[in-house]
């Protein structure tokens, strides 16, 4: 990893040295997170308590200024926060917090980037099937001039093929961050199931799940907050721009959602799989459009029919097909039971809004 030399930089062996003072007992420090009116960036702010909290509902109601994030106007910029999933803080350690948020407008009604009301709707009514995500979030590491990470100045690196769940100084560029991003999900407690070099060089992916209901998508975010927090002390960029190289035979980056019902997970279960993959085919032109956060158009850049993508236009699917809109993996095709795993979501989509048209197209 570089040495930072970025005028913003600062010494981490100083902050160490003030983050090692103790807290007087009883008290705690909790960040509230949010998601801002682009409905793809997070902000966050934190503030003290005089207790330790054991769960969100005994956090107070925030507020924060919308005018600055794209949520209101400046006359009436006040947007609350609602605390509804807390997570250990990884950076300051002891009995500190990290805290999702809901963003709601001085009326009490949602803001527009907030999703999760709804998806949360979605989840409770098809709660008697069990729906389960896995989600891989692919995502770029750039150098702080927004050149790819490890990438010459003056030129490319080599081309696709030996970079995948590859080793070596000359193919792999940022596992630090990687490994750090990994162990701060695991001790905040996200369920983060495993990690690995992606097919373009200082790409990566990061797989989360399996979650029940509407806590796939609060994970999700969480880890996203997280990943550009431990980029942030390396002095690294995290993008999660779909198509980050767009010249030259560059792979994209998708948020690949893998999706069962209790149905589909036991015996005879294909069957269940097969139905819904129908359901899919039907809806393929709403689901693009839910599958970024600019109603398809950052994915009509990845949707390329190539580099493991399928059409944008049309729906397919297949077994064991990386090419296809939908695929069946082949253990479960042998298996007759399973989960499918739609490979259309950009990298970044919105996981509630991914979440929540699955569950309405497949199983409401």
């Amino acid at each position: 990893m570089p040495v930072m030399t970025s005028g913003a930089a600062t010494d981490k062996t100083m902050l160490d040295r003030y983050m090692s003072l103790p807290i007087p007992e009883g008290k705690c420090q909790v960040t509230y997170c949010w998601i801002d009116g682009t409905g793809e960036m997070l902000r966050s702010k934190s503030r003290t308590l005089d207790f330790i909290p054991n769960n969100p509902s005994e956090l107070p109601i925030w507020n924060y200024d919308g005018s600055s994030t794209g949520q209101a106007e400046g006359s009436n910029s006040d947007v609350y926060l609602y605390p509804i999933r807390m997570y250990r803080d990884p950076f300051r350690l002891g009995n500190n917090k990290i805290v999702l948020c809901e963003t709601y407008k001085h009326n009490k009604k949602p803001t527009t980037s907030n999703k999760r009301v709804t998806c949360l709707e979605v989840m409770n009514k098809a709660a008697d099937q069990h729906p389960w995500f896995g989600m891989e979030q692919e995502y770029t590491l750039l150098d702080v001039d927004e050149h790819p990470f490890g990438w010459p100045k003056n030129g490319y690196p080599g081309p696709q093929g030996r970079y995948h769940c590859a080793v070596g100084a000359d193919k792999v560029f940022g596992r630090d961050i990687v490994e750090a991003h990994y162990r701060v999900c695991l001790y905040s407690g996200i369920n983060i199931a495993g990690t690995n070099a992606e097919t373009m060089p200082a790409q990566w992916e990061y797989q989360i799940g399996p979650c029940e209901g509407i806590d796939m998508g609060d994970d999700l975010w969480m880890a996203r907050y997280f990943l550009e927090r431990v980029s942030e002390d390396f002095n690294v960029v995290v993008t999660l721009d779909p198509k980050p190289i767009r010249s030259g035979n560059w792979n994209g980056a998708g948020l690949h959602a893998n999706f069962s019902t209790e149905g589909m997970r036991n015996p005879g279960g294909l069957a269940l799989i097969e139905e819904a993959i129908e359901r899919l085919s039907k809806n393929h032109l709403a689901h693009i459009r839910a599958y970024d956060p600019n109603e398809g158009k950052d994915n009509e850049r990845r949707l390329i029919g190539s580099h493991e993508t399928s059409s944008y236009h049309d729906f397919s699917s297949g077994i064991a097909n990386r090419g296809a809109s939908v695929r069946i993996p082949r253990t479960c095709a042998d298996e007759g039971k399973g989960y499918l795993e739609d490979r259309r979501p950009s990298s970044n989509a919105d996981p509630y809004m991914v979440t929540e048209i699955m569950v309405r197209t497949m199983c409401l």
